[in-house]
C-alpha cells in the first residue's frame, strides 16, 4: 500500500541556490515527486544544467537566474512566475553567502553587508513576494535553509552564524503571520554537509576532525540527505507543521 502524502503534482516550486549542493538535490527530489521546479541561482547556465538533468530524467523544470541580494531580481522572478504559471505553491530559500571565514573581530564591512544582504534580506523579501503569490491562491509552503550555526555559532563564522540565527526567528515570524493565510513556513538546519559552499570546513583537517569528534554519527552528510526533510516540509505529510526548525545534523547538537 502506498501513500500520496509526498506527491507534489501539479505544484509549482521555486528553489533558490539550486545550481549545486543542497539546493540542486532539493530541486531534483521535488521534481521526482511531481512538482514543476524553477531552478534558480545567479548564473543562468548553471541553472539550466540542473533543469536539463531534471527534464532528461522525466521531470518538469525550467531555469531562471536570480540574485536574491538584489530586489530587482526578486521582483523579476516573481513577476515571471505570475505571468507564466499564475501561481506559486512552494518556495525553498536556499541561496546563501559566506564570504568571510576568520576571527569575528576582523570582519570587514563588505563581507558583513553581503552576508546580511543574501542570507537575511534576500530570504525576507523573497518570502514576502512569494507569499503574496501564495496568498492569492489560498496558501503554500515556504522552507528556509538555516544552519546548526544558528544554535551554536561556528568558529570563524561569526556573521554567517548570526544571519542564520536570524533566519530561525524570521521563519517563526512569517509562520505566525502567514499561517492564517494557509501559508506554512518552516526551516531546516543542516549540520556538516559535503558541499563546495562548506569547502573551508573540509579543507582544514584539524577543523574537520573537530567536527567528526562531536558528531555521534561520525560522518558528514551528503546534500541528498537534506532534501528529504525539505520534501516532508513542503508536502501534505507536513500539513500541520508550521513554524518548526528541524535540525538535521547527525546528532551534533545533542
Amino acid at each position: 500500500m502506498t501513500t500520496d502524502l509526498f506527491n507534489l503534482e501539479p505544484k509549482v516550486a521555486l528553489v533558490t541556490g539550486a545550481s549545486r549542493g543542497i539546493g540542486e538535490e532539493i530541486a531534483k527530489l521535488l521534481a521526482e515527486q511531481g512538482a514543476h521546479v524553477i531552478v534558480s541561482s545567479r548564473k543562468l547556465e548553471d541553472c539550466e544544467s540542473v533543469a536539463r538533468e531534471i527534464r532528461e530524467a522525466g521531470g518538469s523544470a525550467e531555469a531562471y537566474p536570480c540574485h536574491v541580494g538584489r530586489m530587482d531580481d526578486i521582483l523579476g522572478i516573481c513577476q515571471h512566475i505570475r505571468a507564466r504559471h499564475g501561481r506559486l505553491d512552494i518556495l525553498v530559500n536556499n541561496a546563501a553567502a559566506n564570504p568571510y571565514f576568520g576571527h569575528i573581530l576582523d570582519t570587514d564591512l563588505a563581507s558583513f553587508d553581503k552576508t546580511v544582504e543574501v542570507n537575511l534580506r534576500g530570504y525576507f523579501f523573497m518570502s514576502v513576494e512569494a507569499g503574496k503569490l501564495m496568498r492569492e491562491h489560498g496558501g503554500g509552503a515556504i522552507v528556509n535553509t538555516a544552519s546548526v550555526n544558528a544554535l551554536q555559532p561556528g568558529d570563524k563564522q561569526g556573521i554567517y552564524s548570526i544571519t542564520k540565527a536570524a533566519v530561525v526567528n524570521m521563519t517563526r515570524a512569517f509562520a505566525k503571520e502567514c499561517g492564517p493565510l494557509g501559508i506554512r513556513v518552516n526551516a531546516i538546519l543542516p549540520g556538516l554537509t559535503k558541499t563546495r559552499f562548506a569547502g573551508a570546513l573540509f579543507e582544514d583537517q584539524a577543523i574537520y576532525d573537530n567536527w567528526m569528534a562531536k558528531i555521534p554519527a561520525r560522518r558528514h552528510a551528503e546534500p541528498r540527505e537534506m532534501a528529504g526533510t525539505v520534501l516532508y516540509l513542503v508536502s501534505d505529510a507536513a500539513s500541520y507543521t508550521n513554524g518548526e526548525c528541524i535540525v538535521v545534523d547527525g546528532g551534533l547538537t545533542i
